[in-house]
C-alpha cells in the first residue's frame, strides 16, 4: 500500500555545535490534522529541531519538507508565508504595544501591499488595514482576549500573555503551528485550559500542531502521536500510551536505576 504524504517530513536531520551533537539523524512525519508531541529531557534537541524547522539553524545533514516543498533552501522569512506559525519558549511580544497591535503584527506576512503604497496611504492600504484588524479581532475573540484587546501587553498576567503570543502566531493563518513550551510558567488550571484551547483551535481552524513540552500531562492528554528525543536521537515514537511505557523513555526521564 502506498505511503500517505505527510504535511511535515523530517528525514535524517543532524546538527552539531562544535563537538556537541544536538541532533543525530532524527526522522519522523507529522500528518495533516494531527497534534504531535515532541518530548525529551533538557538538552534532548527539541528546540534545536524547532529552530531547524524555522530556518534559524542550519542542518549538517538531512532533509525537511513541508507540504511536499523542501524547507532547507529557504530564507527564514519565507517560512511564515509558506504556512508555518510558531510560538517561542521565551515570550517574544512587543510589550509596549496593545494586544490588538501585537496580533495585527502577526498578520503582516499575509499582507500584499508594498512599501510605496504603504507610504502613500493608498485606498488599497487602508482597505488591507481594515481587513487585518477584522481578522485580528476574530482571533482575539477566539482566544477570549476581548477584555484586554486595547491594553499594553506589559500590563497583562503571564498566562494571558501566552494566549496573546498564540493569537499572534495564528494571525499568519498557518497550516502547521509549532508550539514551543506553551505550558511553561502556567499553573494547573491554566494548563488544563490550554490543552482544551489547543484542541479547539486545531479543530476549528483545521490546523496541524507540533508541540514541544515538558508538561507530560498536557502532551499525553492532547497528542495523537508522540516523538521522544534524548541526547539528539529519537528513542521512541508512537501513541501516548506506547511512548509512556517505552523502556528507553522511562530510562531517559527516571535514570538507569528505574
Amino acid at each position: 500500500m502506498a505511503q500517505s504524504a505527510a504535511l511535515l517530513r523530517v528525514q535524517d536531520v543532524s546538527v552539531h555545535f562544535g563537538g556537541i551533537v544536538a541532533l543525530d539523524g532524527v526522522s519522523f512525519d507529522v500528518d495533516e490534522g494531527q497534534i504531535v508531541g515532541l518530548i525529551g529531557p533538557n538538552g534532548a534537541g527539541k528546540t534545536t529541531l524547532f529552530n531547524c524547522l524555522s530556518r534559524l539553524y542550519e542542518c549538517e545533514r538531512g532533509e525537511i519538507s513541508f507540504a511536499g516543498k523542501a524547507l532547507l533552501g529557504l530564507a527564514p522569512h519565507r517560512i511564515t508565508a509558506l504556512g508555518i506559525g510558531r510560538t517561542f519558549q521565551n515570550l517574544a511580544l512587543f510589550r509596549t504595544m496593545t494586544v490588538l497591535q501585537n496580533v495585527m503584527v502577526g498578520r503582516h506576512s499575509r499582507t500584499r501591499t508594498g512599501f510605496l503604497r504603504n507610504a502613500l496611504r493608498t485606498p488599497s492600504v487602508r482597505r488591507e488595514e481594515r481587513e487585518t484588524e477584522q481578522d485580528a479581532r476574530k482571533l482575539i475573540q477566539l482566544l477570549e482576549l476581548e477584555e484586554v484587546a486595547d491594553l499594553a501587553v506589559s500590563e497583562l498576567p503571564f498566562g494571558t500573555q501566552k494566549r496573546v503570543e498564540l493569537a499572534r502566531a495564528l494571525a499568519s493563518a498557518p497550516r502547521l503551528l509549532l508550539l514551543d513550551e506553551p505550558a511553561s510558567g502556567l499553573n494547573h488550571e491554566e494548563v488544563t485550559a490550554l490543552g482544551a484551547l489547543i484542541r479547539s483551535i486545531r479543530d476549528r481552524l483545521r490546523l496541524t500542531v507540533l508541540l514541544v513540552e515538558h508538561h507530560m500531562g498536557l502532551v499525553m492528554s492532547i497528542s495523537e502521536r508522540v516523538v521522544a528525543l534524548n541526547f539528539g536521537r529519537k528513542i521512541a515514537e508512537g501513541s501516548p500510551a506506547e511512548v509512556r511505557a517505552d523502556p528507553e523513555v522511562i530510562k531517559a526521564y527516571l535514570g538507569a536505576a528505574a
